[in-house]
């Protein structure tokens, strides 16, 4: 049996918006936090490899950004990344999703990580304040 017009339309449509990788992806529900709302854990970063990809939220990742991924949090959340051994803060929002893998909490990019200083030992304890 061939498939119609229309079938190839549509899967058209579903390859050019899942960037041509027709992966299944699991549906996690994005929580909206509210502004003020604090969460302390670890962090790593991540940057070579991915960039110029995809991430979950549709948009081109630039290793370079400030950028992070959360295992749950809406895509566009801004946060204040605070590492807890230099005291260094920035703003990064939030653009991609990830498996609560190994406990993190979060997973910055390379720019977030030169900002705060958490390049050299890759994870680390941080505070993250939702801003807006």
């Amino acid at each position: 049996m061939r498939p119609g017009l229309a079938t190839l339309a549509a899967l058209a449509v579903c390859l050019a918006a899942c960037g041509g990788n027709p992966k299944p992806r699991t549906r996690v529900d994005r929580v909206v936090p509210a502004p003020g709302t604090i969460a302390e854990g670890t962090a790593s970063w991540y940057g070579p490899g991915y960039d110029g990809k995809r991430t979950s939220c549709g948009e081109r990742f630039d290793q370079d950004a400030l950028t992070a991924a959360h295992g749950s949090w809406a895509c566009g959340t801004k946060v204040r990344v605070t590492l807890l051994s230099t005291g260094r803060s920035v703003v990064a929002r939030i653009n991609d999703l990830f498996p609560n893998h190994k406990g993190r909490l979060i997973d910055v990019s390379k720019g977030v990580a030169k900002a705060i200083g958490l390049i050299g030992p890759g994870t680390g304890t941080v505070r993250i304040e939702v801003v807006e």
